[in-house]
């Protein structure tokens, strides 16, 4: 329709929207007229079409107002694309929250909150009660009568009373089933259920708990593997109220689950919670803000406990949820940690070979030996041929180049000779430049250089092999060696668990040059002890770590709270986060030096550095160094305070940046994860 023939609407004919465009200066709400025939259409939350600086764009229309304070004369809507509210008050709400705390622009948390329309699956049948979708059985919630106030936590989310909790999984519990029953009498009860995982595998899981509760068309799965029409009509049916229990990874935090009464974020130290896109928002930042705002339960649930968790039980926004030390005794394999000391691996051909020490050898042994699969946990996946002395590890040097001696990657059983990775040169004489020892170590050796000696001393032992993409997810609870690396140990059939776990080249997760090296490692091995058998059944975990070290005695009397109070602790000496907020600003110098002159920084902020980029860090996009210089990092640290004051305060230095016609790259994140 030709826009001289348009009548504008009777009631509001003026609509506020909000292009979705990505770009910082633009982030702010655009008056366009609305006419009568699109006026029943046209209301707060629908996307709509519209003509901005001469080209058409989508928009989030997010009011409608009697009159307007622009001088000239509007445009009209071009149309609404869809009568569907997919932009409802209460995610608004959220995404101006989370711009403000990440210094971020709205249309980009937009796109990960909202799903683009896909017109198929508005046809799809999404209003149908969700009772009506399957049968629900009543929920056993007899697993949290094991934590201490455990009931009490339960009663009050039931009885719609705010409860918010880090909930440290007690060894060998079934975390799926407890949520799922919990999730289960929420959902029966009228409320909403909001539960955010890692990975799929974690999600797969808790679908399976849950189908022992209620149908599977009453379990909402939004995950990464969905195409446009299924994500987009599963996206619609949560927003209707027949999507009631939802669970996924990261971008179903932002899931509009109606009246939401619970909502979970599982390991919320696992780095797939973060957006790899701008602004970087973390899922259990997305939920604790909805839980405030939408006065719903949380809980932050893990087998160990992050900082940023402490800092929220510490603080009494959050309460402990932890089992008491008599049961952590009863459900605990035995944990025994083993220095260097302690290998006597000449003591034992076998173990010498095997690259383990002889206790943790007899370990597997035992286990195998009474019918039951176990587990040998390695840092890294498939080959690292990096050598390194074996009496001082210094890193093991080419003598011609300097370049650092490996092993080949050969598939046969014959030993292999020290090669540079640079020059090709065997070396096999080689002698330590400090020591003078000629013995050589392997810094670290991934799970399938592992699995082959391990093989060679379990000669009639099924060996398994589980990391990278040859990950399995369940194995037969039978006899077996299983050598995975984080996050790829898979489960056993029926509920089974390891008769014993071996944790090898520990050094190599502590000895990380990270603020979470620690908090990492620590995670990671809990998430491995509760595979294994409790002590009275004869479970066992071999840590290959000095017995004397802080995060090992944590592991072994099983005291996360205690473990995540001292990495809080430490964070607060050195005014790292989250005793602090922080930014990290990335680019040219130019840029960000303009940022830091134009932006007025909350009272008593630090700017520390510039440095050079971390290792492993690049720029968005294709950075030419040639053109702008090596990419500067700058920290910004302020006091814990209001959480979007330093983030609003990049953002308007950003904006006036742009208005400078400034175009030199330049990224900033809030509190990452990973300050360098």
């Amino acid at each position: 329709m030709a826009t001289s023939s348009r009548v504008p609407a009777a009631e509001r004919p003026v609509a506020r929207v909000l292009p979705l465009l990505g770009l910082a200066h633009l982030d702010r709400l655009f008056d366009y007229q609305v006419s009568q025939e699109q006026s029943a259409q046209a209301q707060p939350g629908v996307r709509v079409r519209i003509r901005f600086a001469g080209r058409l764009v989508d928009a989030m229309l997010v009011e409608r107002e009697e009159a307007t304070e622009h001088p000239g004369r509007l445009r009209y809507l071009e149309r609404v694309i869809s009568p569907e509210v997919v932009y409802p008050e209460r995610t608004r709400r959220l995404v101006d929250a989370l711009c403000a705390r990440y210094a971020g622009t709205r249309s980009d948390l937009i796109r990960a909150a909202v799903p683009a329309r896909h017109a198929g699956a508005e046809a799809a049948d999404t209003e149908t009660p969700w009772e009506e979708l399957g049968q629900a059985g009543e929920p056993d919630l007899s697993p949290w009568s094991g934590y201490q106030y455990g009931e009490s936590f339960v009663d009050a989310v039931l009885d719609r009373r705010r409860a918010r909790v880090a909930w440290q999984i007690a060894p060998g519990d079934d975390w799926a089933a407890a949520l799922a029953a919990l999730a289960a009498k929420v959902a029966l009860g009228g409320g909403g259920v909001l539960v955010v995982a890692p990975d799929q595998g974690d999600v797969d899981a808790l679908e399976a708990a849950l189908r022992a509760h209620v149908g599977a068309k009453q379990i909402t799965v939004l995950g990464a593997a969905l195409g446009p029409q299924a994500r987009y009509r599963r996206f619609l049916s949560i927003l209707h109220g027949q999507g009631r229990i939802v669970i996924g990874t990261r971008s179903a935090a932002f899931a509009p689950v109606a009246r939401l009464e619970l909502a979970v974020v599982l390991f919320d130290g696992d780095e797939n919670h973060v957006d790899p896109r701008a602004p970087y928002a973390h899922s259990r930042e997305v939920l604790t803000t909805r839980a405030s705002a939408e006065q719903a339960s949380l809980i932050i649930a893990g087998h160990a406990r992050t900082a940023e968790a402490q800092l929220l039980v510490e603080s009494g926004w959050a309460h402990d949820l932890v089992a008491s030390r008599d049961a952590l005794r009863a459900r605990m394999p035995r944990i025994q940690a083993v220095g260097d000391s302690d290998f006597e691996l000449a003591k034992d051909p076998l173990a010498r070979a095997a690259r383990i020490p002889a206790v943790a050898f007899q370990a597997l042994r035992g286990g195998l030996d009474a019918g039951r699969p176990v587990l040998v946990h390695t840092p890294r996946k498939g080959y690292i041929p990096t050598l390194a002395c074996g009496s001082c590890r210094t890193p093991a040097r080419c003598r011609h180049c300097n370049g650092p001696l490996g092993l080949p990657r050969e598939e046969s059983r014959e030993a292999a000779v020290p090669t540079c990775r640079w020059c090709g040169r065997p070396d096999t004489r080689h002698r330590c430049a400090q020591c003078g020892a000629t013995a050589l170590r392997a810094v670290v050796l991934g799970n399938q250089r592992t699995a082959e000696e391990l093989g060679r001393a379990f000669p009639s032992v099924r060996v398994i092999a589980s990391g990278g993409n040859h990950q399995h997810r369940e194995i037969p609870d039978a006899p077996a060696l299983v050598v995975a690396t984080p996050g790829a140990e898979p489960r056993i059939a029926g509920g089974g668990r390891y008769g014993a776990a071996v944790l090898l080249d520990t050094w190599a997760l502590l000895g990380r040059q990270d603020l979470r090296a620690e908090e990492d490692a620590l995670a990671k091995w809990a998430a491995v002890a509760t595979l294994v058998e409790p002590h009275r059944r004869g479970g066992r975990v071999i840590v290959a770590a000095d017995p004397g070290l802080p995060v090992v005695q944590h592991l072994i009397r099983w005291d996360m709270p205690t473990a995540a109070a001292r990495e809080l602790e430490q964070r607060r000496e050195v005014r790292f986060p989250p005793a602090v907020h922080m930014a990290a600003i990335d680019g040219a110098a130019a840029a960000v030096d303009s940022v830091l002159k134009e932006a007025r920084l909350p009272e008593h902020a630090d700017i520390l550095g510039p440095v050079d980029l971390p290792p492993g860090e690049h720029l968005p996009g294709e950075y030419d160094e040639r053109r702008f210089g090596p990419a500067q990092r700058v920290l910004v640290r302020t006091p814990l305070g209001p959480r979007g004051e330093l983030g609003a305060a990049l953002k308007a230095a950003m904006i006036a940046r742009i208005a400078r016609r400034e175009d030199l790259p330049l990224r900033v994140r809030v509190d990452p994860v990973r300050v360098g």
